[in-house]
């Protein structure tokens, strides 16, 4: 693993299930179609789409490498992780929506988070306080939308579904955040459910 452009400096950095880019593709196609329904949003460009698992903050290189090297044992046991895509919803919610997500299922996410927060815990990463949910952001709302404009966002989410997709790995992500937007780049890839195949 490389540390950025700066091997001392801290790197901001995040682990992610990676979404396949044809996944990432039919979903761009979707919402582009759903978006003259809607007021105006910040939209989140689809090719940088993932599912953030712990967010790790601006960390020294040489520490992400011994995160990632102590989590590829206990990973290593785990399965790969089964990802449906489908739904929609707000955060914090639909009466005060600032974010737009779209959802779904992880088989096998659950295992995967605690064993991430664990890990990460003993290596001195404060654990998250909220529970996992699964959730791709794909909008910020500069201001609330109308009720017509929720309504048309869920209604879309009721009918929106992927087929189910395979994770077999957890990704370190670098980010580097630019003015056109962030960019994600993979540094190090922990196989999940490598123990006996």
């Amino acid at each position: 693993m490389t540390g950025g452009r700066n091997g001392t400096r801290g790197v901001r950095a995040f682990l992610a299930l990676e979404i396949p880019s044809g996944v990432k593709s039919g979903l761009g196609r979707e919402l582009e179609a759903l978006r003259p329904r809607l007021e105006p949003a910040r939209w989140v460009r689809t090719g940088g789409l993932h599912l953030t698992v712990k967010f790790l903050g601006e960390t020294p290189p040489g520490r992400l490498e011994g995160l990632c090297g102590a989590l590829a044992g206990p990973l290593s046991a785990l399965g790969p992780v089964e990802v449906a895509l489908g739904g929609s919803g707000f955060f914090p919610d639909a009466r005060r929506p600032r974010v737009a997500w779209v959802g779904g299922v992880a088989k096998g996410g659950a295992g995967v988070v605690e064993t991430v927060e664990s890990v990460a815990g003993e290596l001195g990463w404060r654990r998250e306080r909220r529970p996992w949910s699964l959730h791709l952001t794909v909008a910020r709302l500069r201001s609330p939308w109308s009720p017509a404009s929720v309504e048309a966002f869920l209604e879309w989410g009721a009918g929106y579904r992927e087929e189910p997709f395979l994770c077999r790995e957890l990704v370190l992500f670098e980010s580097d955040l630019r003015p056109e937007g962030a960019v994600y780049t993979p540094r190090h890839r922990i196989p999940l459910g490598s123990r006996g195949t």
